[in-house]
């Protein structure tokens, strides 16, 4: 595995924000960037990092484990594929944790590229899927590891579901005409008590378009939907058997896409010009053709929601249901293009209320978020994906405030997949590679969280 040079990390978190939410609001609006003094963490922080091992750089007290390396053969015979992307974290009947992690592989289509068993590839030309990982959560070691979804491309991001399965999403539109057996750009439901690879079942109701990242509401059972573009929808999908109250949750069976739009402000761009804190009432519009099948247009779903007033975001990425709401994160959104981070209330008036949280001023402070997740304890995780060098985890707390969290000294990849594990105490997160270059790997993360916000 090569590696750069590295020094020790300083007691500054560079361009750490420590204001309060009507402040980041004035920092969003007027471009300032405050700096923390030399040696503070900012409120909800847990300290100035450190070098924590070769790979990591950590805030005093937490230590961390590589549990996941590319290459590296699993248990069953098979190496760990490449593109280390989205995963989640389950129970299992024996105590232990199920990790469920996406493998964002865009290889050249060609026979045989499905990784593990061709007979349940979905495309056999297609390199990417999901691998399953057991962990026992007193060591944080690996128990066993495998195959579970392959025959995709470029599984990107997911979600977890309350039924215990993983939503793996294809951030592509690829079709045979690329060389493909199959048509692309579906979600994918991953149970976490499979054993072994399953058959994949695209759930074509869900929408065929450039996807990225799905959110579950325990409550309805609704299902809200990212898209990595330009020119992005932010969906939801009404399932015709939605889970409710321990019940239901079959995708299989079909149901309606539909797609946000601002109330009375049909084509809302929420790219640029926005303001924290300010609430936007929604609904939402039907997607007439969720699975368009004779175009090679990627935006073919976000156009038909267009046409009915949907909204336009600016590469939405990371999703994550938490405490009654629903966060996503707009990559390139902002006046700086550095990231902004968004709730929706779906129990707002009729269609639910859009809030943008925090919009960062500059990659000093954010740099360019991707994945996300929520913590047990209502803070947020932000995995960076942007020029940073090192690329950061940042932490968010409740009334938004920002500080580094982790930083990836072992490469300037970007880090993805935080998904803390059901008791709250262990941290997951993947530091993508360089194929041929730079391995691609899993961390287990763990500290006194108690001592900040997540």
């Amino acid at each position: 595995m090569d590696r750069r040079n590295f020094v020790r990390f300083s007691t500054r978190l560079t361009g750490g924000a420590v204001a309060g939410f009507s402040a980041l609001q004035a920092l969003a609006c007027n471009g300032r960037v405050v700096r923390q003094p030399e040696g503070a963490s900012g409120e909800g922080g847990y300290g100035p990092l450190f070098e924590a091992g070769p790979e990591l750089a950590l805030p005093e007290g937490f230590e961390y484990r590589v549990i996941g390396v590319e290459g590296a053969q699993m248990s069953d015979g098979n190496a760990t594929p490449s593109m280390h992307d989205g995963m989640c974290s389950l129970p299992l009947p024996n105590g232990n944790i199920r990790l469920i992690r996406n493998h964002e592989v865009a290889n050249r289509p060609a026979d045989g590229a499905a990784f593990g068993s061709q007979d349940q590839a979905y495309d056999h030309r297609a390199g990417g899927g999901t691998t399953s990982l057991e962990i026992d959560p007193a060591t944080r070691e690996v128990v066993r590891d495998f195959a579970s979804l392959n025959g995709t491309y470029r599984n990107c991001a997911g979600g977890p579901t309350p039924w215990g399965s993983w939503l793996s999403c294809e951030e592509t539109f690829a079709a045979p005409g690329d060389g493909f057996t199959q048509l692309h750009g579906y979600v994918f439901d991953v149970p976490g008590s499979l054993e072994d690879t399953r058959p994949a079942v695209p759930l074509r109701s869900m929408g065929r378009f450039v996807h990225e990242a799905v959110a579950v509401d325990p409550a309805t059972g609704i299902v809200y939907e990212t898209e990595d573009s330009g020119r992005a929808g932010l969906y939801r999908f009404l399932p015709d058997s939605p889970y409710v109250n321990g019940e239901g949750g079959d995708l299989t069976a079909g149901g309606t896409l539909q797609m946000l739009a601002v109330s009375e402000q049909p084509n809302y761009d929420t790219a640029t010009g926005q303001t924290a804190g300010a609430v936007l009432p929604v609904t939402w519009v039907d997607i007439p053709d969720p699975d368009p099948t004779d175009t090679d247009n990627s935006s073919a779903v976000f156009e038909q929601g267009w046409e009915s007033g949907g909204a336009r975001f600016s590469r939405l990425e990371g999703a994550w249901y938490g405490s009654g709401k629903v966060y996503v994160v707009s990559t390139s959104g902002g006046d700086a293009r550095r990231g902004q981070i968004w709730q929706l209330d779906p129990s707002g008036s009729d269609g639910g209320e859009l809030t943008l949280l925090f919009e960062s001023p500059s990659a000093a402070v954010l740099g360019n978020p991707d994945n996300i997740c929520v913590s047990p304890r209502g803070g947020i995780v932000l995995c960076e994906d942007g020029s940073n060098d090192p690329q950061k985890l940042r932490g968010l707390t409740p009334d938004g405030e920002i500080f580094d969290l982790v930083a990836n000294i072992a490469n300037p990849r970007e880090v993805a997949g935080a998904t803390f594990s059901p008791d709250g105490a262990t941290l997951f997160f993947n530091a993508q590679g360089t194929p041929g270059q730079i391995l691609g790997m899993t961390f287990a993360v763990w500290g006194p969280w108690e001592r900040g916000a997540l």
